[in-house]
């Protein structure tokens, strides 16, 4: 059997569903499609998908079904009610969750006789089925090297580990990233605002900025996992004082400061607590605590 002759299943049809069945359906996969509100599957049969009619035909139908629902609940619902046909079935769970659920879900899956895998899509709709949708994956890696050469349908495939978990946590980590750029520039936009600079104006200077500062992340990763952080640049009491402008100066602009405070506030912890002559990744020890 060639990679692209092999058949899937998609549950749940949504927008990222049914793009997700797209993607399969235009490289060729045998594909077939279930959803509560059965209508939704009518676009992807005009385009070859077979729609079942019960969820236990769906799962027997691919050699790898494809959960894209609302949340776990709805997955823990949908599973229990057709646990007798789960036995030797392949999962790809990629709906959003925490890695909590992640790991309960593929416990409750395997103790039923399932292979199962967890997954997060780092991508818009428009953009599965291309490289620049990121499909991660977490489980067994017997399991994903089985059918990595067919998930590659939905664009680039990642394995992270055999902790079911990790799907999940990469998928908040990365947003995390992803918003806190977005904030900063938000912010620095609205400081320049004030003097009559457009958003489009400071956009490309943000861009190299944030370039740039992406640069020193393999460096500073080695400090954090050495748990050493020489001041080979620049002292985060030294950072601190830029902080304190960074806070003054919004203030006096008029714009909204709580971002550099928050910024500066856990700097100060740091510094209290004997940090100061460090490099900035210190501040991971502020960051690993409870908040306050």
């Amino acid at each position: 059997m060639n990679d692209n002759s092999t058949p899937v299943t998609v549950i749940g049809l949504g927008l990222m569903g049914q793009a997700l069945a797209t993607a399969f359906l235009r490289a060729g996969h045998p594909t077939t499609v279930w959803n509560r509100t059965p209508a939704k599957a009518d676009r992807l049969v005009e385009q070859g998908a077979r729609a079942a009619s019960s969820v236990a035909e769906a799962l027997a139908a691919g050699s790898i079904t494809i959960l894209c629902l609302t949340d776990y609940p709805a997955v823990h619902e949908l599973l229990a009610a057709n646990e007798t046909v789960l036995s030797g079935t392949t999962l790809l769970n990629l709906t959003s969750g925490d890695s909590a659920q992640a790991r309960t879900t593929a416990r409750w899956a395997e103790q039923r006789g399932a292979h199962y895998l967890d997954g997060a899509i780092m991508a818009i709709p428009q953009a599965i089925g291309t490289a620049d949708a990121v499909i991660l994956h977490s489980g067994d890696r017997s399991d994903f090297d089985a059918h990595s050469a067919t998930l590659a349908a939905l664009g680039t495939v990642s394995y992270l580990g055999a902790d079911h978990g990790l799907a999940s946590l990469y998928d908040v980590a990365g947003l995390t990233m992803v918003w806190s750029v977005l904030n900063a520039w938000l912010h620095g936009t609205a400081m320049l605002r004030t003097a009559g600079v457009d958003a489009a104006a400071f956009a490309p200077f943000a861009q190299q900025i944030a370039t740039g500062v992406a640069t020193w992340l393999p460096g500073y990763a080695e400090q954090i996992d050495r748990g050493s952080y020489p001041a080979e640049v620049s002292a985060l009491e030294t950072d601190a004082r830029a902080m304190a402008h960074m806070v003054q100066e919004s203030r006096a602009l008029g714009v909204n400061a709580e971002l550099p405070e928050l910024i500066k506030a856990m700097a100060d912890r740091a510094i209290a607590a004997g940090h100061g002559g460090e490099q900035y990744p210190v501040l991971i020890e502020e960051f690993a605590k409870p908040g306050h």
